[in-house]
């Protein structure tokens, strides 16, 4: 058999991080190497094939077509040979851990979930909840589902890959809507709170630019999933995440009167720097496709503004 005649393996790694992450920092950061490194590796692999992988300015480079077939052809080779890579007794068998709140993994995430199952049946999936810090190697975390800031800083030991826009708006269930046809009515219901996250009622007034008076009745709830279920049986009104309501929003259980606004935070994706599995990139790469075909509340925006302009006048409420 004639020997193959291939380009160097060093060189080949780092263009096919280059082209899965569409960055170099990123590649860089997974291959423990500068910035410099993988540029010189990208330049080399070009000069020894005599064609351009890559165009544009140096700060924004983007693959030609050729670099683009050839960067998918390398990621499905590297991840045939992770494959093939003999293991510990028992190592193949681990399944992927992923680290999510809760109420996301109820609401948007588990009944999603089956797609994944179907296009990775190798991939065992555990959901474990959590809503606070985490560590990858001790936490046994492959992967992590937190709302972020865009002014967050940066995280020292993971990949952010943002996945999902966050809107958020008062829920209510049918009857209490009936009830609630406008902003003044809203604001006399009894407000429901999540003690997971107290700050929800006034991250919307200032989103919504909204101020209301305090409530005569305030309920809490240890839990998002608890308050939502409360306001579905008619207990309040309820601050909540478009993500977390859209299934019960489209089956009637429960009614956004104002609609939703877009909020600051997005939904994102945190794999281990530099050693997320194959496993973890697969399931971030179906997430952000996920949020990608997820839609967007439609005409909320023209809502909250009809809200806003009238003026928010109450009745004092019985004592």
């Amino acid at each position: 058999m004639a020997a193959r005649s291939l380009p160097p393996l060093n060189a080949l790694r780092a263009f096919e991080a280059f082209g899965r992450h569409g960055r170099m920092t990123l590649a860089a950061d997974e291959l423990c190497v500068t910035h410099g490194a993988i540029s010189r590796q990208i330049r080399q692999l070009e000069a020894h094939l005599g064609a351009a992988l890559t165009e544009g300015p140096r700060t924004r480079l983007v693959l030609t077509e050729a670099g683009l077939k050839l960067a998918q052809a390398l990621t499905l080779a590297f991840d045939q040979i992770d494959a093939a890579v003999p293991r510990p007794p028992g190592a193949g068998d681990r399944a992927l851990v992923v680290s999510c709140l809760p109420t996301f993994a109820m609401k948007w995430l588990i009944p999603r979930l089956p797609d994944f199952v179907a296009a990775h049946p190798d991939i065992p999936v555990r959901i474990v909840e959590s809503n606070g810090p985490f560590d990858f190697r001790a936490d046994g975390v492959d992967l992590a589902i937190r709302m972020r800031l865009p002014n967050a800083p940066p995280s020292p030991d993971a990949e952010v890959t943002p996945f999902l826009d966050h809107h958020v708006g008062p829920v209510v269930s049918p009857l209490l809507a009936a009830q609630a046809r406008d902003l003044a009515a809203l604001a006399r219901l009894p407000r429901l709170h999540t003690r997971t996250f107290l700050e929800s009622w006034a991250e919307w007034e200032a989103a919504a630019e909204i101020a209301l008076p305090p409530a005569a009745v305030n309920r809490e709830f240890d839990h998002y999933f608890y308050m939502l279920e409360a306001a579905a049986a008619g207990l309040g009104v309820a601050v909540a995440p478009w993500a977390f309501v859209a299934g019960d929003l489209a089956a009637g259980r429960l009614v956004a009167p104002l609609g939703m606004i877009p909020g600051q935070a997005r939904v994102c994706a945190l794999t281990p720097k530099a050693r997320a599995s194959r496993a973890a990139r697969r399931f971030r790469d179906w997430l952000v496709a996920q949020g990608a075909a997820t839609p967007p509340p439609a005409g909320s925006q023209q809502l909250v503004e009809r809200a806003r302009a009238k003026p928010l006048t109450l009745s004092p409420p019985a004592i």
